[in-house]
């Protein structure tokens, strides 16, 4: 691959490269000896029994706690249905297990194995069996074999990994329509407050708090959307009309979204909500799938389409490229601002509601530094600060890597222990590294120059 190849690749590819790298370095670093429970071990340990003891007699010993009585339960019910023997269950303390030893034992019942978890399997009533309790023979100990797993892979923490950058990348899609037509939205993190606070203190004072229906849970979800895109459309008319600075406009719309969310909320949390609040931000659909995250996928792929098949995304990239010779050729630049403006906050009370729901609460403070997050993503994505330009398998999905790549930084800190205020610094410094990258993608060749 010669020099233009390289660069090329860079300019395209570099970011979903980082993703991969980022991926492999806190699956190494988070390694660990790994164990299953419940089910799984239940499931396990049949499979090693079915392979190693026949239909030989089979105690199940277990302690008394959630996952161990799971553990037993499921153990008992897979070893019964494949026609297996259960000399007997005993979930609780060593005492328990040694007397129900010895009844087997006066019994003359001869133990294929004992079934236990790993922390069972050391307790000393299972020391000299054979010395013990004769009759029982030589039944020998089964439980979960341990296993090296990368605590990051784990399905709970990729579960956790993709609810989390939920909100951050349903704003990230919003930004990007601003930044490429050369704007920037500061506002979005206090609309996510916003929405959260006007959607739950409707339902709270207008529909019965606790006793509201899925109904009116929608309808308080469209108004606060629907008042964080007026607001919006307010922040893009003073660009458009006035020629304010976007830095300016919507600094100072961030400061009265926020000092609304804290008025109309009292300063405090709003906690009366239904249980059916949660279903958008804490259910599950086909295949496990959680609702937020299909939600975040439905506005990717919608924003996608817009910006990659419609008149309308192209003349986003035309506004951000060159706006005085997009406004030569006809586009309604003006028009166009608005609707990204518009759109960006709409979003941004969408991840209010999906906060909320997570949250199960509204409160003034959600959304808090988000939009430093959401830019980040946006730019680390591909898309130029300058506007105009974006990643060429599509600036969409140059977002959605970037805010994964934000998200990945932060939960691989998080598991590794790393203190809050050093996040902090990371993502300071990730931040700059985007924007330094941004300008070094243009130097090189066929990137544009500004």
């Amino acid at each position: 691959m010669d020099r233009s190849g390289w660069t090329d690749a860079l300019r395209h590819h570099g970011m979903a490269g980082v993703l991969v790298l980022l991926c492999i370095f806190f699956s190494a670093v988070t390694l660990r000896d790994s164990r299953p429970s419940g089910a799984e071990a239940a499931e396990a340990v049949a499979n090693g029994l079915s392979s190693s003891r026949g239909a030989s007699p089979v105690l199940i010993v277990a302690r008394d706690t959630d996952a161990d009585r799971l553990f037993a339960e499921a153990l008992d019910r897979a070893l019964t249905s494949a026609g297996g023997k259960v000399a007997g269950k005993v979930v609780g303390e060593p005492r328990d297990v040694r007397d129900a030893l010895r009844r087997l034992d006066a019994a003359g019942t001869r133990l294929g194995a004992i079934a236990t978890t790993t922390e069972c399997a050391g307790w000393t009533v299972f020391a000299d069996l054979a010395g013990k309790f004769p009759a029982l023979g030589t039944p020998v100990m089964v439980s979960p074999r341990a296993s090296r797993w990368p605590v990051f892979l784990t399905r709970q923490n990729l579960l956790n990994v993709a609810n989390q950058i939920v909100v951050v990348a349903i704003l990230s899609a919003g930004l990007t329509f601003v930044i490429l037509t050369g704007g920037i939205d500061l506002s979005v993190g206090s609309l996510v407050a916003l929405a959260a606070v006007v959607a739950t203190r409707l339902v709270r004072d207008r529909f019965g708090g606790a006793a509201a229906g899925p109904g009116a849970l929608v309808a308080c979800a469209f108004a606060g959307i629907a008042l964080s895109a007026l607001i919006g459309a307010a922040s893009g008319g003073a660009v458009v009309r006035f020629r304010l600075p976007p830095f300016i406009a919507t600094l100072a719309v961030m400061q009265v979204a926020s000092g609304l969310a804290f008025l109309l909320a009292e300063g405090r949390s709003i906690y009366e909500l239904p249980d059916v609040s949660t279903w958008l931000g804490r259910g599950t659909g086909i295949f496990g799938l959680p609702h937020a995250v299909a939600l975040m996928a439905l506005v990717f792929a919608a924003s996608h389409v817009l910006l990659t098949r419609t008149v309308l995304g192209r003349q986003l990239y035309a506004v951000g490229g060159n706006e005085q010779a997009a406004r030569l050729s006809g586009v309604p630049v003006g028009r166009v601002k608005l609707f990204a403006y518009t759109v960006s906050a709409a979003l941004a009370g969408l991840g209010g509601i999906v906060m909320a729901s997570q949250l199960k609460s509204g409160a003034p403070t959600y959304g808090a530094s988000y939009e430093l997050y959401a830019i980040a993503a946006v730019v680390v994505g591909g898309a130029s600060l300058n506007g105009g330009q974006g990643n060429v398998i599509g600036t969409l999905i140059g977002t959605l890597i970037g805010a994964l790549i934000i998200a990945v930084i932060n939960n691989g800190m998080n598991l590794t222990g790393v203190e809050s205020y050093t996040q902090k610094v990371v993502l300071g410094l990730v931040i700059l590294g985007a924007v330094l990258l941004d300008r070094l993608k243009q130097r090189l060749p066929g990137g544009s120059r500004s």
